[in-house]
């Protein structure tokens, strides 16, 4: 999907391929720039569509006249999904660029050094559309974010919830765990686990996957033992494949239920059609509210496509909430500073706004008179809570020919129901 879904966006294609994102080609009055950071995994086919669309924002607050007064510049960096590659990345953003936001990352296992090691000893606002590990929520927990944390995609609570709704409802009695071995696998892991074995389900076994094997035969193998149902996968797409050809060959159940990380035509194409027909994804969802229908309406004009993929209505909402806390801080604040101001656009009894030129430039004026406003984006009414957690809804998605079809709409209201239950 992504390889064909990002060749919609050639004018970008080669400013991605450099690590950075330019500018749109509207003509500015300002002529003063201002930068915001991202560490997203650019040389990976589905990360790239996440970055389009945060420059996606960017656009149209540069529309609206920049941000505090200037033109607002994105400067792009490859993290690999590595946290070594990440770190430095980052680094680089916060001490040459002198960038007071970081856009990112993607994957706990990046997200959290890069938090811990460059944003917070920084005093840099990191705000990621794709990282949901309960390890970062313990963190803030115990006041090491400073405040400086937000995440516009749900936490692995959520989605280990979710996955456990569809094993019950397919009526799998036992099923096995695999998990890519990083904080985000790990944390999926452990709460989903936790989450089956309350609901009578029995969880056979739960192993890691380490990244670059050769083969992962020893692996499968072990999870075959016990005779499971279905299989549980929390993994990225190469590793994924591998696993599941694996899986497959020696005997394995068709009955499969993935994370959102899986959502690949990679994936798809690679292991075939034929063997996925009772493959279930995870993935949290836009709301059926009208700022998420506006939200496609915008994308499919700029990229002439669907937004399918993880995380893009994610990473534009982060990318939105940090460019107005970044008009409400004023020009050249800190990313302490602009963290601060996160509240006063996300206000459930500020001024509706709504995620477009006209909404950006609405909400520069209230804010310019002080007031505060309350951000409709394109995952719904963006709220944070204090520990930076956002909540949302969630969907079941199974592949087709052409990609992906929802197969489930689960609210907001469902998911904190389910995941009551099970407290």
């Amino acid at each position: 999907m992504f390889v064909r879904f990002f060749k919609s966006f050639r004018c970008l294609r080669h400013a991605l391929l450099l690590g950075m994102v330019g500018f749109s080609s509207t003509v500015y009055a300002q002529n003063c720039t201002t930068k915001i950071g991202a560490v997203l995994p650019t040389s990976v086919d589905w990360g790239r569509p996440i970055a389009a669309t945060a420059q996606f924002a960017v656009d149209l607050a540069n529309d609206a006249g920049g941000v505090a007064g200037c033109q607002v510049e994105m400067v792009l960096r490859d993290t690999q999904v590595d946290p070594k590659v990440g770190v430095d990345a980052a680094k680089a953003l916060v001490d040459l660029e002198k960038v007071p936001v970081l856009l990112g990352a993607v994957s706990s296992g990046v997200t959290i050094p890069i938090l811990t090691s460059v944003a917070v000893p920084a005093g840099v606002m990191e705000v990621s559309c794709c990282s949901s590990s309960t390890k970062i929520t313990a963190l803030a927990e115990e006041g090491k974010t400073k405040g400086l944390w937000f995440r516009t995609f749900a936490t692995s609570g959520v989605q280990a919830a979710v996955g456990t709704m569809l094993a019950r409802d397919q009526g799998y009695k036992s099923v096995v765990v695999l998990y890519k071995n990083d904080d985000w696998g790990q944390d999926i892991s452990k709460l989903t686990v936790r989450a089956m074995k309350s609901l009578g389900i029995n969880v056979t076994n739960s192993i890691a996957i380490n990244d670059g094997q050769a083969s992962y035969r020893a692996e499968v193998t072990e999870a075959l033992k016990g005779n499971p149902e279905g299989i549980y996968m929390a993994l990225y797409p190469k590793e994924g494949i591998s696993v599941v050809r694996e899986w497959l060959s020696l005997g394995g159940s068709q009955n499969m239920i993935m994370a959102n990380s899986m959502k690949s035509d990679e994936f798809k194409d690679s292991v075939g059609l034929k063997y996925l027909k009772n493959a279930l994804g995870t993935d949290t969802a836009s709301p059926r509210v009208e700022s998420a229908s506006k939200f496609v309406e915008m994308y499919k004009a700029r990229f002439n496509s669907e937004p399918n993929g993880p995380g893009l209505a994610n990473s534009f909402d982060a990318t939105m909430v940090a460019l107005l806390a970044m008009e409400a801080a004023g020009p050249n604040a800190s990313g302490t500073q602009i963290a601060a101001q996160v509240g006063k656009v996300t206000d459930p009894k500020g001024t509706p706004i709504t995620a477009d030129t006209a909404g950006f430039k609405k909400a520069k004026e209230v804010l310019k008179s002080g007031g505060s406003v309350m951000y409709q984006g394109a995952t719904g009414n963006v709220r944070f809570d204090a520990n930076g957690d956002v909540s949302a809804p969630a969907v079941a998605w199974s592949f087709t020919e052409s990609g992906t079809k929802e197969e489930r709409y689960i609210t907001l209201e469902e998911v904190d129901a389910f995941m009551a239950t099970m407290q």
